[in-house]
């Protein structure tokens, strides 16, 4: 049996699956993955050393605790395969956006122990930032396996359900938001003549710094830009004109449709 299995070797399975190995949380023999793309499978065993297989149902039948990486459209067929393989004791985590709890039981077709997770892509730095809902089976001690595993790769927070769509704009997805912000500052920069390899070292410094600086100092992000912002400066002159080009405004209206979306799906 199997500490951990995956269906779907992804890239967040893989950010996954280097954070649980590299930090020693199991060993390379604990893990199982299955994937319907067989080059996906190759790689994952290549790199991590995990064992693989074709089938889901191998998988679910031979692991503890089960986590289901495929994309969200899929998870309906996944279920139907694996269902009757799971077992009273077992752990599912599941990474989709937009499938609840209550659906997820839905398809299994009985209460399950299930834990409803929202982790991002800085996953694979090991600097993700992980939600967690769990239903009402788990116990404090199943709980925490289940953290200390999401937390190899990052940061972990377990929230109620109904802010998990609120997660995913906010988190899941806004890396994508950040690397736009970080393209846009290199092209500007190298439009001032700098090369395009110092600018987005220059810009992708400047945003984990100031994240950084965010997390450990614990002082409110509007207290720290008025520490940059002199009176007459530069920076003032460049945040009048992000306010006026409405960068709040656009980031406001980008994550509500996304949260939208997230609830939609």
């Amino acid at each position: 049996m199997k500490k951990l299995g995956f269906i779907g070797c992804g890239n967040m399975a893989k950010a996954i699956m280097g954070g649980i190995v590299g930090k020693g949380i199991l060993k390379p023999d604990e893990l199982i993955a299955s994937d319907a793309f067989h080059p996906m499978l190759e790689e994952a065993k290549k790199v991590y050393g995990i064992d693989v297989t074709d089938s889901n149902r191998e998988v679910a039948k031979g692991s503890e605790i089960l986590l289901l990486a495929v994309k969200p459209q899929y998870y309906e067929t996944v279920i139907r395969e694996i269902a009757d393989a799971i077992r009273p004791e077992q752990i599912v985590i599941t990474i989709a956006p937009g499938k609840s709890l209550a659906w997820l039981t839905e398809k299994f077709g009985r209460e399950v122990k299930l834990v409803r997770t929202m982790p991002n892509t800085p996953a694979m730095v090991l600097e993700g930032m992980t939600a967690v809902t769990p239903n009402n089976l788990l116990s404090e001690e199943e709980l925490g396996r289940v953290l200390a595993l999401l937390g190899s790769f990052g940061k972990t927070e377990v929230v109620s359900e109904h802010l998990m769509d609120v997660v995913t704009s906010v988190s899941g997805s806004s890396p994508a938001y950040v690397f736009l912000f970080i393209e846009a500052m290199a092209d500007a920069a190298v439009a001032d003549g700098m090369s395009r390899a110092q600018a987005y070292k220059f810009a992708a410094q400047a945003v984990y710094g100031s994240a950084k600086m965010v997390l450990e100092t614990g002082r409110h992000p509007a207290d720290l830009k008025d520490m940059v912002c002199s009176p007459g400066g530069t920076t003032i002159e460049a945040v009048r004109v992000l306010e006026e080009k409405g960068l709040r405004s656009a980031i406001f209206e980008a994550m509500k449709a996304c949260t939208k979306k997230s609830a939609s799906m």
